[in-house]
């Protein structure tokens, strides 16, 4: 398809997308094919051309801009295809259809520059080849980001932002819903394997995955489109981001439809055309609730009545009109083929004709889709731009009086393709919507998007603004977004959940997965005392010594302290006994002291007794030291009064033993042990195991006494309040001698049960050891097992218990005789006793 003209002065080349494919001429025998054939025409791209030209008509038409300076225009269609784009620009800087690099043949006028092309993808090649010649180009749609390079492109210019400011759109887009987990189709070319690595970059820096990432061609075959619906449809996304023109896609969303995966969500970049001609209805249907970017579009006046008076009278100036007026009317011119760019089908090719009358009523704007200019726009941007810099190159001035003739421009000799470059750097002017224009040193503009929504109701193709995106916002948000008007594909105002693991509510952490993406994971609970208030943490965090993790894992709550207390019933329990057993062994002491005289008090050794009395007294007392909060007194008091005065019972007890065993050798004749029935060797037993008792306590306050301590491991929702032991040697070298001292009384009144008496004095000391010895066997198997308060309650039950049983053992009978048989108690009945005992009666 060769160039179409319009003469001017100077001249502005096009290259523009008007059918989305490039095929070739069915060669005959021994020929090579030819690649002529460009098929597809959209009505959507030819809109891009309208809007080159009706700029160039303003221009033209203007008094303040170009005065009598006409501009013109050489177009051709790229077909989508690169090398059709290449020969083709080559082909417009040369003036022939045949091009030759270096000669300028537009006799007169001078070509100064291309606009286009609107793909990345053909406009690159494009740009390299003007950059060696110098040539300007301004591009109306590519946004690949090493076009801003000026090394490599250094005439390159266009009136469409960067990707580079797409993606960060796009990845802040994605993380405004929440969505963790999405799909990407890219454009199987270095265009799309470039935006699609920093769109995947962008996504997975602010902690998003990418499940998968197909690449996609115009030519892929139905089983490679197939491929890619499987890919998707097997997926778990909700959501696919998209970064390809939408001639790619044509076929993929068809089998889309087809295959039943019409309820994702599509993300799409700005290189996606959202042009509704160009879909199926089947199509529709997927990319129903698709958001996505296009550039920043501004208001063209007028335009609208231009599209209304495109007719295809005998005179027409506009390109590519007759193929337009097929497409739009649905028929074909008489008396000629279905040529290449033809768009109407075969089966009706004999049954509708195109007579050039119809008329488009008010089907204007939805055949041209006018809801959407952004490209379109962009071109006519482009075409102003290189106006108002040859206008400042050319020097043109125009007189402040309207009504006079506009001063002439200079010659127009001087605009050279180089010196428009110059200018085009540049340039600065303002569009009709008050908006400034000005190319930055990569040759770019402001990079302004709006986010549109398809919105498919009622049969109907919409698009809805629903956002914008702002990179030179400082302060809050650079994209700002209507979520109300958004209606999603599947639902209309539920946003979609797209995330490959649910959120982890708080009290939970994130763990991964092996072998999967970061964004699959579990929630696993918390451990003990570690709390995570957060959705999604990926640690727990451990709660302060003083507090604990609540049963929900979400917060960290004060420990309740615990001791022993006297408030509550436990310890009023234990401090009852405690009174009546210490009010209990002082009535028996008092007993013993008024009948101190009978045989009874006499033939057990009085003085012995009331030692054991007194210390069982005191160790019914100590028990009130390990009631109440610990302090440093109490904890210096506890063991070792306790030690002290069970020391004390116990050698008394021992004492006792002994001197049964004495009191039986020494009543034979002549024995040398009646010399030691005095006080002496109770005295010195008592004495001496006292004080050794007294001397490890000694040692122990020394060198490491107990102090009070805060113990945070026993009990995890607890701080228990308890005395520390120090040095822990020392506390078990106390108990070993009292259970040493235990265990000897045992064996001694063991081995004594059987020596005579009346009142069974042996006896009974060996079953009140007896007692004695279990319960602190059984206390030893309790304090293992109870922590806290519970663990200081057993060791005063323990107390208690042992005490109760020396005291119930070896003084209750001889209560029991004073008190209730005073018969007994005499000294008769001492002695016959005695006597009986030793005749074996």
């Amino acid at each position: 398809m060769e160039p179409v003209t319009q003469q001017g002065d100077i001249l502005l080349g096009g290259v523009f997308v008007v059918h989305s494919g490039f095929g070739f001429q069915q060669p005959t025998f021994q020929e090579l094919p030819k690649p002529v054939l460009c098929t597809g025409f959209h009505i959507r791209y030819y809109r891009d051309v309208l809007g080159f030209i009706f700029a160039i008509d303003e221009v033209n038409k203007s008094p303040d801009l170009l005065p009598n300076v006409s501009l013109g225009f050489n177009l051709l269609d790229s077909c989508m295809s690169e090398v059709r784009a290449v020969g083709g620009a080559l082909s417009l800087l040369s003036g022939v259809r045949n091009p030759f690099p270096g000669f300028d043949c537009h006799i007169p006028s001078f070509m100064v520059g291309i606009v286009g092309d609107l793909v990345s993808a053909l406009s690159l090649p494009i740009a390299r080849i003007l950059g060696v010649l110098h040539y300007p180009q301004i591009s109306h749609g590519a946004t690949l980001s090493a076009l801003s390079n000026k090394i490599n492109f250094p005439s390159f210019l266009r009136t469409v932002p960067s990707n580079e400011f797409q993606n960060v759109a796009l990845t802040q887009l994605i993380g405004r819903f929440g969505w963790t987990w999405v799909g990407m189709l890219i454009v199987d070319n270095d265009v799309g394997q470039q935006g699609g690595q920093a769109i995947q970059a962008g996504i997975e820096r602010s902690g998003g995955c990418v499940a998968f990432l197909e690449k996609i061609h115009l030519s892929y075959s139905a089983k490679q489109v197939k491929r890619v619906v499987d890919a998707i449809k097997e997926s778990s996304v909700s959501v696919v981001v998209l970064h390809s023109p939408e001639v790619h896609v044509k076929a993929l969303f068809d089998v889309m439809f087809d295959e039943g995966v019409t309820g994702k969500i599509i993300i799409s970049s700005a290189s996606f055309g959202m042009t509704p001609g160009l879909f199926s209805k089947k199509a529709w249907n997927v990319l129903n609730g698709t958001v996505g970017l296009i550039p920043n579009t501004g208001i063209m006046p007028g335009f609208s009545d231009f599209l209304q008076n495109v007719h295809p009278t005998s005179n027409s100036t506009y390109p590519f009109i007759r193929l337009f007026w097929e497409k739009a009317f649905n028929c074909r011119w008489p008396g000629g083929d279905i040529g290449p760019g033809s768009s109407i089908a075969p089966d009706i090719k004999d049954k509708v004709f195109c007579t050039g009358t119809e008329e488009f009523g008010e089907t204007t704007s939805l055949l041209f889709e006018t809801n959407d200019l952004s490209y379109t726009y962009h071109a006519y941007l482009a075409v102003y731009a290189y106006a108002h810099a040859l206008h400042s190159l050319l020097g043109c001035r125009t007189e402040d009086n309207r009504d006079s003739e506009p001063r002439a421009c200079g010659s127009i000799s001087d605009a050279r393709p180089w010196k428009v470059l110059q200018y085009l750097k540049k340039t600065s002017f303002h569009t009709k919507s008050a908006e400034a224009v000005r190319f930055n040193s990569d040759g770019d503009l402001p990079a302004f998007y709006d986010v549109i929504n398809i919105q498919i109701l009622n049969n109907s193709f919409n698009l809805v603004k629903v956002g914008r995106f702002d990179p030179e916002v400082r302060w809050g948000d650079k994209v700002t977004l209507n979520t109300s008007a958004i209606l999603w594909n599947g639902c209309f105002s539920c946003v979609p959940v797209s995330v490959c693991s649910a959120s982890c509510r708080p009290g939970h952490r994130r763990a991964p997965r092996p072998g999967k993406p970061i964004c699959c994971y579990d929630c696993v609970p918390c451990s003990v005392g570690e709390v995570a208030n957060g959705t999604d943490a990926d640690l727990c965090l451990r709660c302060p010594s003083d507090q604990w993790s609540n049963e929900e894992r979400d917060r960290c709550v004060p420990r309740v302290t615990e001791f022993l207390s006297y408030e509550e019933p436990l310890g009023i329990m234990l401090v009852l006994m405690v009174l009546i057993f210490s009010s209990l062994t002082l009535c028996i002491l008092l007993l013993f002291i008024k009948h101190q005289e009978t045989p009874v008090i006499k033939a057990t050794n009085r003085e012995l007794s009331y030692i054991l009395l007194a210390s069982l007294i005191l160790c019914f007392l100590c028990c009130l030291v390990f009631i109440g909060r610990p302090s440093t007194a109490r904890c210096l008091l506890q063991q070792t009064l306790f030690s002290v005065v069970f020391s004390i019972s116990i050698s008394a007890v021992l004492a006792k033993t002994v001197m049964v065993i004495l009191a039986f050798t020494a009543t034979r004749l002549n024995s040398p042990l009646r010399k030691w029935l005095g006080p002496t060797i109770p005295r010195s037993i008592v004495g001496l195991c006292s004080m050794l008792q007294v001397g490890i306590c000694s040692v122990w306050l020394h060198k490491a006494p107990p102090f009070p301590a805060l113990n945070t491991e026993s009990e995890n929702h607890k701080i228990i309040i308890e005395c520390n032991q120090g040095q822990k040697l020392f506390f078990y070298m106390t108990l070993g001698f009292m259970g040493f001292l235990a265990l000897v009384s045992f064996m001694a009144a063991y081995l004594a049960r059987n020596l005579p008496g009346s009142f069974n004095e042996a006896k009974l000391i060996t079953f009140s050891m007896l007692v004695f010895c279990s319960v602190w066997l059984s206390f030893i198997l309790a304090h293992l097992s109870t922590s806290g308060k519970y663990t200081v309650a057993a060791q005063i039950f323990a107390i208690l218990a042992s005490s109760a049983g020396l005291l119930t053992c070896i003084f209750l009978p001889k209560c029991y005789i004073i008190l209730l048989r005073p018969e007994k108690n005499s000294r008769e009945i001492l002695a016959g006793g005695s006597k009986k005992n030793r005749n074996g009666g």
